[in-house]
């Protein structure tokens, strides 16, 4: 295991990322890298771009707080009652980007079951049918199954905490809100917003969902990638150079969340050394 161990990881990484890397450099750098320049210079491109950026944000955001607040409630739950519930968790894991779309129109699209029934209460049905064809209305449809995600990922945080410095604390005359504050916090931060960025890049590169609720509705740089592959898309050293930047993007975000795990293992080191 030793001295073969690794090479499965190394095989699957040579075979998905670097020679596909390796078959689009050449397409996107090909002529000069003029391709760059007709990406960059395409109107659509920037706004595709904060499009995205804010949709892996948000959707980042709003999974990291709720997925964080259910993984601290399964750390309190007896083993049975925690056991069903993680069962229940990993559901939206198992449907397909289809499935979900098609499950959010049904539930908040123009006609929608949620839809009709704010619409009894008073509400305007197109504002909250559209609603859900926006950026906003997308990132909401990828909290659905990014929060089961950021929950499962932190739940062994909470449940391994180590609670002497809370009672310390509060001996001490601290608040309980202080007491977490000041020891729970610094804590578990560096992992609640790795898994923060971790997600918001799923959700940067994520196209199925997008393209089954919204279509070409909505101009994000995955379905402006898939408009260049797509059978009306022609110009294909623009697309490898999008899926340059795309990639780029993701790894910035994902290197920022490393960043942060990084810094906790090395505070886990520096208070194991004292």
């Amino acid at each position: 295991m030793r001295r073969f161990g690794a090479w499965p990881a190394w095989a699957f990484m040579a075979l998905f990322f670097a020679v596909p890397l390796a078959a689009l450099l050449p397409e996107a750098f090909g002529e000069g890298g003029s391709a760059f320049g007709r990406l960059f210079g395409n109107p659509l491109f920037l706004g595709a771009l904060r499009n995205t950026l804010a949709l892996g944000l948000a959707a980042g955001a709003v999974s990291a707080l709720v997925g964080t607040c259910i993984a601290i409630e399964l750390a309190r739950q007896p083993e049975r009652r925690r056991r069903w519930m993680m069962t229940l968790l990993g559901l939206p894991l198992a449907f397909s980007g289809l499935v979900i779309a098609y499950g959010f129109i049904l539930a908040f699209g123009r006609a929608g079951f949620v839809t009709q029934l704010l619409a009894g209460l008073g509400a305007d049905p197109a504002a909250i049918g559209s609603w859900i064809y926006s950026v906003s209305g997308l990132g909401f449809a990828y909290a659905y199954y990014l929060i089961p995600r950021v929950a499962l990922s932190l739940y062994p945080v909470f449940a391994n905490l180590d609670l002497r410095p809370v009672q310390a604390a509060r001996t001490l005359g601290a608040s309980k809100a202080r007491a977490f504050w000041d020891t729970v916090v610094p804590e578990v931060l560096p992992s609640v917003l790795s898994n923060a960025c971790m997600v918001a890049a799923i959700a940067m590169g994520t196209y199925g969902t997008a393209l089954a609720l919204v279509g070409t509705q909505l101009n994000i740089l995955p379905l402006m990638l898939l408009a260049q592959v797509g059978d009306g898309g022609s110009d294909f050293a623009v697309a490898a150079a999008l899926s340059l930047v795309l990639m780029v993007v993701c790894v910035i975000v994902m290197g920022v969340g490393d960043v942060f795990t990084r810094r906790r293992e090395r505070g886990g080191a520096a208070g194991a050394g004292h």
